[in-house]
């Protein structure tokens, strides 16, 4: 592989309601049977900064300069203590949500997008970044748990807005998600293993 450093660092990121966290599971799984090393994590992650936002974030609202400083402590911890050993070691890290949830999420709540990143310019650039589109009415009608304060239709709205806007610039790769399960899956898939052929 050309990065004979580290492994791969992919990403699925997108509204609440997207489907990202099962289709992050289903990639670990296809490229694990195709004999790729492959692990799945997400943010908020396991930490305890992450367990405290969860914690936090399904009951009570706080300035979103406050959430993106959370999230980027929770990244930072992340980074550290799961996905670099993992990249280190050689293997495929397949994410759900990274980054571009605090730019999308805070940065749809009026956060400066340089500042957020200045706080978070220790974060590792993903090798694939996909954003998984659906509209918001349809990503929250498939929320079956407690909402959490930060899924509501309007807010929804605009972080759209901010993960469409990346994908113009060229940042993240969009898959339609508002299509029946198999085919996201199927796309999904290709793209990675099409990418994963660049780093051979």
């Amino acid at each position: 592989m050309k990065k004979e450093s580290r492994g791969v660092f992919v990403v699925l990121d997108g509204i609440d309601g997207c489907g990202k966290t099962f289709h992050s599971k289903v990639l670990r799984d296809e490229l694990q049977t195709r004999g790729f090393n492959t692990v799945c994590t997400a943010e908020p992650s396991n930490g305890a900064v992450g367990k405290f936002i969860r914690s936090i974030l399904l009951s009570e609202k706080v300035p979103p300069e406050v959430e993106a400083l959370l999230f980027a402590a929770d990244r930072f911890e992340h980074l550290r203590r799961e996905i670099l050993p993992n990249l280190e070691m050689g293997r495929i890290v397949v994410c759900d949500r990274y980054l571009y949830s605090s730019l999308a999420y805070q940065g749809a709540q009026g956060v400066d997008l340089d500042w957020i990143k200045t706080i978070n310019n220790f974060a590792l650039k993903p090798d694939i970044a996909f954003y998984l589109d659906v509209p918001p009415d349809v990503g929250l009608g498939r929320i079956r748990r407690k909402r959490s304060v930060l899924e509501n239709h309007a807010l929804q709205m605009r972080v759209r807005e901010k993960y469409l806007e990346f994908t113009r610039l060229g940042d993240m790769i969009m898959v339609d998600s508002n299509r029946p399960v198999e085919i996201v899956k199927t796309d999904l898939v290709k793209l990675t293993v099409k990418k994963l052929q660049e780093f051979m």
